[in-house]
């Protein structure tokens, strides 16, 4: 087991790694929309946010050997399914190789984020 820190990426927020590399697979953690720069959340509603999760998976990912074609599976976790198509657009953008997902909505998820994604991908 190796474990992935990205520099260009947020640091995690509780004792945890960025990603693990297990035999050729990616387990990236859930991220949410903190700037790197900043640590906090970004302004606005879903669509910066998802773009911001996003902009920290590929961070993690290229940190790790790997890039965005290689995921094989996300989880979306929204904490208001209002938001869903909002985020389909934006998150479509991102995943031309269309990777297995669940998408769910929760009550809350840390620093009042309104998305949060976790990844696994090839190496």
């Amino acid at each position: 087991m190796k474990n992935i820190s990205a520099n260009q990426a947020p640091a995690a927020i509780g004792p945890y790694s960025h990603a693990v590399e297990v035999s050729g697979m990616l387990y990236l953690s859930g991220q949410i929309a903190l700037s790197s720069e900043t640590g906090e959340i970004v302004q606005g509603g879903i669509a910066e946010q998802t773009e911001q999760v996003l902009r920290n998976i590929k961070s993690v990912l290229k940190a790790a050997g790997s890039d965005i074609s290689r995921v094989v599976k996300t989880t979306c976790y929204l904490t208001n399914m209002n938001d869903f198509t909002a985020f389909n657009e934006i998150y479509a953008r991102h995943f031309n190789s269309k990777p297995a997902r669940s998408c769910m909505a929760v009550s809350a998820l840390p620093r009042g984020a309104l998305v949060e994604i976790e990844v696994l991908a090839e190496v």
